[in-house]
């Protein structure tokens, strides 16, 4: 699955691919490393494992990178959604928007238990992707990240 988006769609929108070639890791590395909360600090080759052992998303203006977003999933039972990020000019556009629905419509993940973490966004994943809070919190457990 290369695009999520009609191939008639308009020049200069927001056109959504599964496409690792249209993958700016450049820009991805600056936007998670530099801009992104949760990531800040990412080393290059951190992010470079990620994007290659997940399924990955990306909001493109034209061939400019502007958002992006990865799922690590084993095709089958679960997928963890996550590094979700849009450029702060493309903020308030409707391109997490087009990555969440993307997420919540990609064939490959249609049946699977889908999980996500998120500080601010929860509306917007509830809304446009199916997600809700979850049911048995105490059930979940994580292994901290060692340094």
């Amino acid at each position: 699955m290369a695009s999520t988006d009609d191939p008639g769609t308009a020049p200069g929108a927001i056109r959504i691919s599964t496409d690792p070639a249209d993958l700016d890791v450049d820009w991805i590395h600056a936007a998670l490393s530099e801009r992104a909360y949760w990531a800040l600090g990412r080393s290059r080759d951190t992010v470079e494992r990620s994007i290659a052992r997940s399924l990955c998303f990306s909001a493109l203006r034209g061939d400019r990178q502007v958002g992006f977003a990865r799922v690590v999933t084993d095709e089958a039972t679960f997928g963890w959604v996550c590094d979700i990020f849009v450029d702060e000019a493309e903020r308030g556009q409707g391109t997490g928007i087009r990555l969440v629905e993307a997420i919540a419509r990609d064939p490959r993940l249609d049946g699977l238990r889908l999980m996500l973490a998120t500080r601010d966004a929860g509306r917007l994943y509830e809304r446009y992707g199916g997600f809700e809070p979850l049911r048995n919190p105490g059930r979940l457990m994580e292994r901290p990240r060692r340094s």
